[in-house]
């Protein structure tokens, strides 16, 4: 086999779904001018870091000096079915909440496969490790090394595994052989931002789904009508209209996921290190409000949800208790 085929089988024993390969090169200028228009239209909302770093976010060079090739991972994160919840008002939680901090764990395999290739190549060997908060639009990247496509719910999407697939990368001065890619937003018309291939077909089931309409009919992504946005990211009161559709979802919102047909299908992640709890499907909401900051950090300190902070998951969480009375 070739390097790249011992570095993606060996990704592949290290417990990850999807391992594929693409060339260091920037994206292309349609993706690098449909994503600041997006920016300029105020669709991002209080997200500014998304406005930063836009030269890194296309180009790995730009993080990595002589970066030749991005190795890309995804990690199946479909939950088994949900348990019996509490008559207690309680509050939905995201379905990737509802295992490990991701970040993490994703992190130390890509360390393993990082001490794996330096096993073969030995010194010389550069790279830099990126999972979500790394500025580099791994989406698209992702589907250039052939993990799935993009779909109109912003989600990379796999045929077999859908669109729950968590993400990580390592760019790296290795010339590595590319794999084939799928088509991906950046490769859509500039003009009508409509897919140019027929891999969602006719279906808008995601965008019909979206409680609050931030997945909209021309194409665009409105994160500032977005529920996982407002319930992680937006600071500040939610206006009224939006408020009322959040509903009892208290971290996150995965409508857009649940509605797209390739998730019907989907394996149930069966990476039994990648630790899932089940009581973390719906919180109580009460508890939430009684909850003091030792006992947050303490439940919470290996979940995504630490990332809100007590604060905003209390103030979310009184919203939520006013949808269900």
């Amino acid at each position: 086999m070739t390097l790249a085929e011992d570095i993606k089988q060996k990704a592949i024993e290290l417990g990850f779904d999807l391992a594929g390969i693409t060339d260091a090169s920037p994206l292309n200028t349609e993706h690098v001018e449909v994503f600041t228009r997006w920016l300029r239209s105020g669709f991002a909302g209080q997200m500014g870091y998304m406005h930063r770093n836009l030269e890194k976010r296309t180009n790995p060079a730009k993080l990595l000096k002589n970066a030749q090739s991005v190795i890309c991972v995804g990690l199946n994160y479909t939950p088994p079915p949900p348990r019996p919840s509490s008559l207690a008002p309680m509050g939905r939680v995201a379905n990737y909440a509802r295992y490990e901090d991701y970040h993490l764990f994703i992190k130390k395999r890509l360390r393993k496969l990082i001490n794996f290739i330096v096993s073969i190549v030995g010194a010389g060997l550069t790279f830099k490790i990126c999972v979500d908060s790394a500025p580099l639009a791994e989406r698209a990247f992702a589907a250039r090394a052939g993990l799935g496509f993009i779909g109109k719910n912003r989600m990379l999407i796999n045929p077999k595994l859908g669109p729950q697939i968590l993400l990580g990368e390592i760019i790296t001065n290795l010339k590595l052989k590319s794999d084939e890619p799928a088509l991906c937003h950046s490769e859509r018309s500039e003009e009508s931002l409509r897919p140019t291939t027929d891999k969602c077909d006719n279906c808008n089931k995601c965008i019909t789904s979206c409680p609050t309409g931030a997945l909209r009919a021309d194409g665009w992504f409105d994160a500032n009508k977005c529920i996982s946005y407002l319930t992680i990211e937006y600071e500040g009161q939610i206006p009224a209209n939006l408020a009322e559709k959040i509903g009892a979802r208290l971290f996150g919102c995965d409508e857009c996921v649940q509605a797209c047909p390739r998730q019907k299908d989907a394996p149930t992640c069966l990476n039994a290190d990648f630790t899932f709890y089940h009581d973390r499907d719906c919180l109580n909401l009460n508890e939430i409000l009684k909850m003091t900051e030792y006992q947050f950090k303490t439940k919470f300190f290996n979940s995504p949800l630490a990332r809100t902070g007590l604060q905003k998951l209390r103030t979310t969480a009184e919203l939520c208790l006013r949808n269900l009375s």
